[in-house]
């Protein structure tokens, strides 16, 4: 069986050590933080599947803390809130976190919650245990670490930028429409998505071609969609 770790992130103590014994009854490693700051500090030292991220707290909030974060990895987040209503779940979910849980939760829920997001990052986003490298004449996307390289060199990508990568790069030569690859990275019907899509292909252009008038990677079919050539 994997050993995961998880980082719980909350300003109170007992909700922490709380979560702690829950989680450690499931066989999962918990890693502890009181705020957003420790947390990045804690996530630049070592490796971690899954963070529960509370809300409000001191110094860097969870919000901002999740922003950050999405800065640079593409790892679970589940926002923890005490609040009832539906702004904290909708900003947390659209600045970059995969689920929600409020306070007071429910233990067994949450950890069902942790579950489904491990499974779908470790197992199907294949964190470790498997090697998936795709290397397209010099761009490179390691899937097992979320990682893209032009060159040899990291290219920061945002979530949304490396879905659309990722999308690309495993079906290489595929050409796709521009409502298909709206509705398969942000899992939604696509509607007025034409520049939506085109700004972020114009940012991905930007970050992996050396000459991004003149692409040698992402490439337009005129009429048809985009592709990544092989």
């Amino acid at each position: 069986m994997n050993e995961y770790f998880v980082l719980v992130v909350d300003d109170e103590l007992e909700i922490r050590d709380a979560i702690e014994i829950y989680l450690k009854n499931e066989g999962i490693t918990v890693i502890k933080a009181k705020d957003g700051i420790e947390a990045l500090e804690i996530l630049n030292e070592q490796a971690i599947h899954l963070i529960i991220l509370d809300v409000m707290m001191p110094r860097l909030d969870g919000i901002a803390t999740t922003f950050r974060i999405r800065e640079e990895k593409n790892i679970p987040i589940i926002i923890l809130s005490a609040k009832s209503e539906d702004t904290d779940k909708i900003l947390g979910l659209q600045v970059g976190a995969d689920d929600y849980v409020a306070k007071p939760f429910n233990p067994l829920e949450l950890i069902a919650r942790v579950k489904s997001q491990l499974r779908r990052y470790v197992t199907l986003g294949t964190y470790e245990g498997m090697e998936k490298v795709i290397d397209l004449n010099g761009l490179t996307l390691d899937q097992s670490a979320k990682e893209v390289k032009a060159h040899g060199e990291s290219v920061k990508l945002t979530p949304i930028e490396y879905k659309m990568v990722e999308l690309l790069m495993t079906h290489a030569g595929r050409v796709f429409s521009i409502h298909e690859i709206y509705e398969r990275v942000w899992k939604e019907p696509h509607y007025n998505a034409e520049n939506t899509v085109a700004v972020h292909i114009r940012k991905i252009r930007e970050k992996i071609e050396i000459d991004p008038k003149n692409p040698r990677y992402l490439k337009v079919v005129w009429g048809v969609g985009y592709k990544m050539e092989k």
